[in-house]
């Protein structure tokens, strides 16, 4: 699981939280059946006292304590569930309920993570990559291939549109699969509308949904947090670039729709180069090809992506236009 010990200790908060609650509401259920059955107060009096009077008796070698304490707690409880069944009480109104019965709010089914632990990490990381509500309408299971055309041929590499985007397909769910197995990085370019950023959605999906955490940002609100970081000491900016690092896989979406200065670039540079040391995956969308890259970033910054990145070029016509003719928008 991609948590920090900081998130980790969040969740588990959470848990000790439902935990005391469970009690409290159990204590406020004995307190309201007190009121309304008194007898029940003094069973369960009598339930105690007999349990250490026999319990005694044990350890003082009486071997038939154990049966009679079995009969009469049978007879004592017996008639619990019985005063409670005629006032209309559940017969389980005196247990402790959890929100969740297969781990009992602890987060845990033996010694594995519950599913409600681990979809509330899946939670948590949707709300963090800044993609919730994008990534149900942008997956997988929602690409569509109609957009792509057998007739629209890249001069560049004479495959056709619908081609190249099965290949730029295959090897994205490849990527998804593989994550956290093999250390891999993309770069997604071509025409604009072609969807790259739909294809870095599909990825980001599969990999949240595998608990690890993906953290998206356009260019300009990546540059953003970097310049407050830097020039203004933003607190919340701080945080955003730790997250940065420390994500598993960052999204860079329209790479070269900013203005590139010296700070942008060099900033750029760090980012990139410090995540292929830590092994973090990050997938950059531009419309750029890697000779424009190369020109408008430096060499530093296209070797590291032509060295560490699968590139994978995208072409068509734009699918937004395609679908507003189509009366899709």
């Amino acid at each position: 699981m991609a948590l920090t010990n900081s998130q980790y200790d969040y969740f588990m908060r959470i848990y000790e939280k439902r935990q005391l609650n469970n009690e409290a509401r159990l204590r406020a259920r004995f307190e309201e059946v007190y009121q309304e059955i008194p007898r029940l107060r003094t069973l369960d009096h009598s339930i105690s006292e007999l349990s250490v009077r026999q319990a005694h008796k044990l350890l003082d070698g009486d071997s038939a304590a154990l049966t009679m304490l079995r009969n009469d707690l049978h007879l004592l409880f017996e008639e619990k569930r019985l005063l409670l069944e005629q006032a209309g009480y559940p017969k389980d109104y005196l247990e402790l309920s959890y929100s969740c019965p297969d781990c009992r709010d602890t987060g845990y089914a033996g010694e594995s993570k519950c599913h409600c632990f681990k979809k509330a990490i899946i939670d948590f990381l949707y709300t963090q990559s800044n993609l919730q509500e994008v990534l149900e309408r942008e997956n997988f299971g929602t690409l569509s291939m109609e957009y792509y055309s057998e007739n629209h041929k890249d001069p560049l590499t004479g495959r056709t549109s619908r081609e190249a985007m099965e290949t730029a397909v295959r090897t994205c769910r490849k990527f998804a699969e593989d994550f956290g197995k093999e250390f891999r990085n993309l770069l997604l370019y071509g025409d604009t509308g072609v969807g790259k950023t739909f294809l870095s959605h599909c990825i980001a999906k599969e990999i949240l949904e595998q608990t690890f955490s993906v953290i998206y940002f356009s260019v300009s609100q990546l540059f953003d947090i970097f310049a407050k970081k830097q020039f203004h000491k933003d607190e919340s900016a701080e945080l955003d670039y730790e997250h940065i690092y420390d994500c598993d896989l960052l999204i860079i979406d329209d790479l070269g729709t900013e203005v590139p200065n010296t700070f942008t670039i060099s900033e750029l540079f760090v980012c990139l180069n410090e995540r292929l040391l830590r092994k973090k995956s990050t997938i950059i969308s531009t419309n750029l090809s890697p000779e424009d890259l190369n020109t408008t970033y430096s060499e530093r910054v296209f070797s590291r992506i032509t060295s560490a990145y699968t590139v994978l070029r995208m072409t068509g016509d734009d699918i937004r236009i395609q679908k507003k003719l189509m009366g899709r928008l």
